[in-house]
């Protein structure tokens, strides 16, 4: 087929005649809020491109666009007799909605919608039961599309009451996979690690099938989980495809039953980590136990003392797990300094209600957190407390704003497409939506819950030396919100520098643009860990 716009998620059909795709029809971008925006010119309309199910007869090669022209779809999975789909999807602009996005069980045929739940809050990876009768999915409070978090739900495919099978669990399943029609394995974040699990429909009952300390190792797209019967005709045997890695080992592809894989592919053999040792650490913060990790130095000399740069993860729905970083963790452990990634209250890795308890609350528990990392980290290991600098993006970017509004502890802050000021921040950017779980109304509802948290009204008291750095098309966090806090710390003498990178979105894409953003955090921390009085390294470019 010839298409013209953006075409993803292709799955043919089970009798293999048709294949199915989320097609956006003329599109001039890539799809996502994390891709560069299309640039506002002349008089601006609310043009919305939708995403829907299109399909391609195999023997004709024929295309039919299947769903409502108004409808974005999500994602989708074919029911075992091909005759309809189950899909996520919201009326309405793409970026935003997918937060206020329904389960739909979606006619094969003809396209018609019918809405089989409507959600509190994120849904996520619907998946339809072997015997076509159920649809499970992740439902929990997620910051972003593909950071899946959360707990399981069951809906049926005919529609009715939806049933949490995995209330209260202490862990962050991110992908399923039935294992016939009642049982359902799943990934999951636990307590920072990775893990594969199963839920018995029925019993409710939760078992742990694997755990390791490696990054999440499957994502929505990338795992194959077949289930049959054993000799004795009970029991599953699961196989999956997965890749793996950890701060210790590059990613690779492996395959086999879960935790018993054997590795596929070689292609980064022989390549070893220029970083230290990852370790993982605990600490307590006002009643509860946060988890993180820790990066050494590649070699710690006895008597000597060391920087520390704390990295605040995007998000804040998401989580630092251990993993082959050579853009962030891995190059200042490189440099000789301790590397801290702390997933405060608001991340994944210990259930539902430990990820939700930032709600109302941005730059509360979240930053004490934070805090208590540094000062339990600094008693435990030889780091120099004129020496410590903080750093992050998204949400790790407004957090580093945040501290430097709440301490001067900081002898240098990097921050990344941070939010500066809640107020204009929710008239410009593309994903407004996501606001309403967090902060419970809009900005212009209740302002008083936004302006607690918000940078802007303190930024006086800011003395850390900050760089900032964005994409000029950033429609998550948009380059406003950057030019604003390098604005204020101008007026307010406080030493700073920003850096805008010319057709780039929320994510930093191109290589060239990748390894610059790198080099600038590390060059801005040298610098000013070296006013401290301590002897230069050397950023090589």
């Amino acid at each position: 087929a010839q298409l013209k716009g953006y075409v993803q998620s292709p799955s043919f059909s089970p009798d293999g005649t048709k294949l199915a795709i989320l097609f956006i029809e003329g599109i001039p971008r890539i799809a996502g809020p994390l891709e560069p925006m299309t640039p506002l010119a002349g008089e601006i309309e609310n043009k919305v491109f939708e995403q829907r199910i299109a399909t391609i007869d195999l023997s004709s090669d024929q295309v039919a666009q299947l769903t409502p022209a108004d409808i974005y779809v999500y994602e989708y999975e074919w029911t075992p007799g091909g005759q309809s789909w189950a899909a996520i999807a919201a009326p309405g602009e793409g970026d935003a909605n997918w937060y206020i996005a329904s389960v739909y069980r979606i006619d094969a045929q003809n396209g018609a919608m019918h809405e089989i739940y409507k959600p509190k809050l994120q849904i996520a990876d619907p998946r339809v039961s072997p015997d076509g009768k159920n649809v499970a999915f992740i439902q929990g409070l997620m910051s972003d599309e593909g950071s899946t978090g959360g707990e399981i739900y069951v809906v049926p495919l005919a529609g009715g009451q939806a049933r949490n099978i995995t209330p209260e669990i202490k862990s962050s399943p991110s992908g399923l996979a039935w294992s016939g029609s009642s049982r359902i394995i799943f990934a999951e974040n636990v307590d920072g690690s990775a893990g594969f699990g199963s839920v018995d429909l029925q019993s409710g009952r939760l078992q742990t099938i694997w755990t390791g300390e490696e990054a999440d190792n499957v994502s929505n797209d990338t795992w194959i989980s077949r289930a049959s019967p054993d000799k004795e005709g009970h029991g599953d045997k699961i196989v999956t495809a997965v890749t793996r890695q950890s701060a210790s080992m590059a990613q690779e592809l492996w395959i086999g039953p879960i935790g018993k894989w054997t590795q596929l592919t070689h292609l980064n053999e022989g390549i070893k980590p220029g970083w230290g040792e990852m370790r993982k650490v605990h600490w307590m913060s006002g009643g509860l136990k946060i988890q993180g990790w820790l990066l050494a130095p590649k070699e710690v000399v006895a008597g000597k003392k060391y920087p520390l740069i704390v990295n605040v993860h995007g998000g804040p729905s998401a989580a630092c797990m251990s993993r082959w970083d050579q853009r962030t963790l891995g190059p200042q452990s490189a440099m000789g300094y301790f590397a801290l990634c702390p997933n405060p209250r608001g991340s994944y890795g210990q259930g539902e209600k430990f990820t939700q308890a930032n709600v109302k609350d941005f730059g509360g528990g979240d930053y004490r957190d934070v805090m208590a990392a540094v000062d339990a980290i600094a008693k435990e290991y030889p780091i120099d407390p004129k020496r410590i600098g903080i750093r992050g993006h998204s949400y790790g970017g407004y957090m580093t704003m945040w501290a430097e509004t709440q301490t001067h502890r900081f002898a240098a802050a990097v921050a990344g497409a941070g939010l500066s000021d809640w107020l204009s921040y929710y008239g410009v950017n593309d994903i407004d939506q996501w606001m309403i779980p967090f902060f419970g109304a809009s900005i212009y509802d209740d302002p008083a819950v936004y302006a607690k948290s918000d940078p802007m009204h303190f930024v006086k008291a800011v003395k850390t030396p900050t760089l900032i750095l964005v994409g000029d098309r950033d429609g998550e966090v948009p380059m406003e919100q950057s030019v604003e806090w390098w604005h204020a710390l101008e007026t307010f003498h406080v030493p700073t520098k920003l850096v805008v990178y010319a057709n780039e979105g929320h994510a930093i894409g191109r290589p060239a643009d990748a390894r610059d953003y790198t080099l600038r955090s590390l060059e801005w921390f040298e610098q000013w860990f070296a006013k401290q009085g301590a002897p230069q390294t050397t950023a090589a470019r």
